[in-house]
């Protein structure tokens, strides 16, 4: 009787609740989705040695490389429900209601978004950078049907929404944080397309970068970061402890959708998106990265990350 009652008080709450339909809305939802408390509790966790913070900015890997990571410190285990709950976001841990540790594998690691500025220090970070439109197109189909609804708002819309973030939370300001660490010895930097590129090189990167030698544990990390892997495994990679844990208090229905394993081919967005938004992207980039470092578009700063000639 207990389980009838709170199906139907749950599915009668589903239908009070409406996502948003609109950019002002969805904003309004995301205001809810992590508590200042939360957040300073998880960036006052002490800090290891061994500690591994992935830290890309939004919908650039992170996922991932939580999952090369995991593969690298457990020899390929998959016995978790979801990937936050091994490898948890520590600004939303306790939000969530999940241990920080213990944690299987050889040493702690920990999802982040955070810049370097804000990232707890003492460990060793890894950061995935990506091109920016590539990464505000994934980041819309990630919040259609979760933080608003279907149809409800446009690319264009979206793409304003994302030029115009401040207080540091922007992938301008990310970027350019990690950008200037990228040397130091307790930093990893790579670009999301040379891992779609050469997924191997990107493995033995991260394993170099972790002092993982052992050959067999680095090629079960690699066949378990491959897509088709991740796909057949897709709901361990699909948000639903986030969404359970935060979709009230953000005022959103339950029911949603929020698939992370997509093939992201590097360079799909453009195409997406009008010459307008490509052109205030690329104004963008000229005024922040740009007039900063020097380089013009995503793509030098990509080659020079990778010894390319420019």
């Amino acid at each position: 009787m207990g389980k009838k009652i709170c199906n139907f008080l749950g599915s009668l709450w589903g239908e009070i609740l409406q996502r948003p339909t609109d950019i002002g809305g969805m904003m309004r939802a995301l205001d809810g989705f992590m508590t200042s408390d939360g957040k300073a509790k998880g960036l006052a966790e002490p800090v290891c040695p061994t500690d591994v913070f992935i830290s890309p900015f939004a919908k650039c890997g992170t996922t991932w490389m939580q999952q090369i990571v995991h593969g690298l410190r457990t020899g390929g285990d998959m016995s978790f429900d979801e990937i936050t709950a091994v490898t948890p976001w520590i600004e939303m841990a306790h939000d969530l209601g999940l241990p920080l540790e213990p944690q299987p594998g050889a040493f702690r690691a920990f999802k982040s978004h955070q810049s370097w500025d804000e990232i707890p220090k003492g460990g060793r970070y890894i950061v995935v950078l990506r091109d920016p439109v590539d990464a505000m197109v994934s980041l819309f189909r990630f919040f259609e049907g979760w933080f608003f609804e279907t149809g409800s708002v446009s690319m264009e819309e979206f793409a304003q929404y994302v030029l115009n973030e401040r207080d540091g939370r922007d992938y301008w300001s990310h970027l350019a944080s990690w950008w200037d660490v990228r040397d130091r010895d307790d930093v990893l930097v790579l670009s999301y397309e040379s891992m779609k590129h050469d997924l191997h090189a990107a493995v033995t990167q991260v394993a170099d970068f972790l002092r993982i030698e052992d050959p067999v544990i680095r090629g079960i990390a690699e066949a378990q970061a491959q897509f088709a892997f991740m796909k057949a495994h897709e709901r361990q990679f699909d948000d639903h402890l986030t969404r359970a844990a935060r979709d009230a208090a953000c005022g959103l229905p339950p029911g949603s959708v929020a698939s992370k394993v997509n093939k992201g081919e590097a360079g799909s967005g453009k195409p997406l998106v009008s010459n307008n938004v490509q052109a205030a992207f690329a104004a963008k980039w000229t005024e922040t990265i740009g007039a900063r470092f020097g380089f013009g578009e995503y793509a030098a700063l990509r080659a020079a990350l990778e010894g390319q000639p420019g």
